[in-house]
């Protein structure tokens, strides 16, 4: 009798396992990133990310899971991605980029959502304020679209002779691309110089673009730092390269990936503190109570072997004041 009841016993525990396994995996929490890029060239960025998650005391696939939603450049698949994120009840967002912060906001009131965003958060309806963010949203914001106009006058540093200058767009971007081309103009009319404003959201358009710049006798170009211009890095250097324009950008990878000149505070990190942030949250923390982070500390990085390509030579003062110079 006792027998029976010990193997019946028995029989219970190992028809019990896979429930216990099941509910403990469930119990390891899970992250959804929705990125408005592509896992080729935000792989970095996205090391960065787990790397402060480590340091916050997660590992992806030792005690937290990651889910990876990518839009590729196409901001319209932004509400459909975040839908299934919040559909398999994540328990944070990590939005990389300001457009899929405000699809991530649109989709969820109640699950945490970490930006890593440019521009101005509080004018961009995503918080309430940088100190006391309220709601479900905190994260790092940059302010790489207030720093277009100084871009232009680094470029006119470099490119002195340059009077006929070109501001690279992504239309699709709203009211951030409206006060970007707002700010470069008025740059432009204080140093005398003539702009055109080029728009591109696709890869021919981008295309398009560089052709009319040729056509338009354009001599320096100031590239946006819209996440889907900074997602074709690659595209645009060799462009400008093509085209011998000498063009500044927002982000140190454009120069590691032989760009003339960027002028920005550091994308490693921004992502390494967002990994940070998230960590804190799933930790307990309220992004209500977590102060919006921004940069205080921008590089300038100088390609001299590119400036050599383009026939340039950087002014000493130039060099004197970048962070770093790519021989």
């Amino acid at each position: 009798m006792r027998r029976r009841k010990f193997v019946a016993l028995l029989g219970g525990v190992v028809a019990a396992w896979p429930f216990a396994a099941r509910a403990q995996q469930k119990a390891m929490p899970v992250i959804g990133v929705l990125s408005t890029g592509s896992p080729s060239v935000s792989s970095g960025l996205f090391m960065a990310f787990r790397q402060g998650l480590s340091e916050a005391g997660y590992v992806e696939g030792q005690n937290l899971a990651i889910e990876y939603r990518w839009a590729e450049g196409n901001y319209d698949r932004l509400p459909a991605l975040d839908a299934d994120l919040v559909g398999r009840k994540v328990d944070l967002i990590m939005a990389s980029s300001p457009p899929s912060a405000l699809a991530a906001k649109s989709a969820t009131s109640t699950i945490p959502i970490v930006f890593r965003g440019g521009g101005d958060p509080v004018g961009g309806g995503l918080v309430a304020s940088l100190a006391r963010p309220g709601g479900n949203l905190t994260g790092v914001s940059f302010i790489p679209n207030e720093l277009t106009a100084k871009r232009l006058e680094l470029l006119s540093e470099l490119v002195p002779q340059a009077g006929v200058i070109a501001l690279l767009v992504n239309p699709t971007s709203g009211a951030n691309t409206e006060r970007v081309i707002r700010d470069v103009q008025e740059a432009a009319r204080t140093k005398g110089l003539q702009l055109h404003v080029m728009k591109a959201s696709s890869e021919s358009e981008i295309d398009t673009a560089f052709a009319s710049l040729v056509q338009l006798h354009v001599d320096a170009l100031v590239v946006g730092a819209d996440p889907f211009l900074s997602g074709r890095r690659e595209q645009l250097v060799a462009l400008a390269s093509r085209h011998a324009v000498p063009a500044i950008y927002a982000w140190r990878e454009f120069a590691d990936s032989g760009g003339l000149i960027s002028y920005g505070a550091s994308l490693t990190a921004a992502y390494r503190l967002v990994g940070t942030y998230a960590g804190k949250v799933l930790k307990g923390a309220k992004p209500a109570d977590l102060p919006v982070q921004q940069p205080t500390t921008f590089e300038l990085v100088i390609n001299r072997k590119a400036a050599k390509a383009l026939g340039l030579e950087v002014p000493p003062a130039l060099v004197a004041r970048a962070d770093e110079v790519i021989e």
